[in-house]
C-alpha cells in the first residue's frame, strides 16, 4: 500500500519538509534557522504540498521528528504533528532523529550534535546517551560516528514512518537529558495587604 507521508522537523536550529509518495521524495525544503521556526512551519508544509500538486486532503501519514535535539524545537514540530493528524484524522507517526539517520547507515553508530560538544549517541548495544566531548571526538576520529544531515532528515522522517506497517503511539518528544531551563531560585514575591 502506498502512504502519502508529510514529514517535517524543527528538532534544531533549522525547519525541513518532505513529501514522500512510497517511492521517492516528491518534495522538499529545507531553511537554516535559529528562531522562528513555529512561525514557519506551516508556511512551509504548504509550499512543500503546493510543490508536489497535494493538498492537505491528499495525505495519509504525517510524520514527525520527534527528537533528541532543541527542547523547544521538538515541541514545536511535536504539537503541530498531533494537531494536523487530529484534524485531517490520519495518523502521526513519531521518528526519532536516531531511526531516520539509521535508514542509511553503514555500520556506524546514529548520533546527534548536541550541547558544548557533546553529541546524543544511540549504539546497538545500549540505551541512547549524552556523549562527552572526549568520547566524542574520538569516536569521530575512527569514522564510526553518523551524524544527521538537518537537509536530509524530514525525507529521512518521511520515508522511515511510511515504512512502518502500524503507526504506533502518537508521537512523543524524545529527551535524553532534562531542559537547560530551571525554575528560578530567587525567593518568591511577597503580596502586600493594604488593608
Amino acid at each position: 500500500m502506498t502512504l502519502l507521508t508529510l514529514g517535517f522537523d524543527t528538532s534544531s536550529a533549522h525547519v525541513g519538509a518532505a513529501l514522500y509518495d512510497g517511492a521517492q521524495i516528491i518534495a522538499s525544503a529545507h531553511e537554516e534557522m535559529a528562531r522562528g521556526q513555529a512561525e514557519r512551519l506551516m508556511p512551509l508544509l504548504e509550499e512543500v504540498l503546493a510543490e508536489a500538486g497535494k493538498t492537505w486532503a491528499d495525505l495519509d501519514r504525517i510524520a514527525v521528528g520527534i527528537g533528541p535535539g532543541n527542547f523547544t524545537g521538538i515541541r514545536i514540530s511535536v504539537s503541530a504533528a498531533r494537531g494536523l493528524a487530529l484534524g485531517l484524522g490520519i495518523p502521526a507517526v513519531g521518528v526519532s532523529t536516531f531511526e531516520a539517520i539509521a535508514l542509511d547507515l553503514q555500520g556506524k553508530t546514529p548520533a546527534v550534535a548536541g550541547p558544548r560538544g557533546q553529541a546524543y549517541l544511540a549504539p546497538a548495544d545500549r540505551a541512547p546517551y549524552l556523549a562527552t566531548p572526549d568520547e566524542v571526538d574520538a569516536l569521530t576520529a575512527s569514522d564510526a560516528l553518523a551524524f544527521a544531515t538537518p537537509p536530509l532528515l524530514a525525507q529521512q522522517i518521511a520515508r522511515a514512518a511510511s515504512a512502518r506497517p502500524d503507526p504506533g503511539p502518537r508521537p512523543a518528544p524524545l529527551y535524553i537529558k532534562p531542559a537547560d531551563a530551571a525554575p528560578s531560585r530567587d525567593a518568591p514575591p511577597v503580596i502586600l495587604d493594604d488593608a
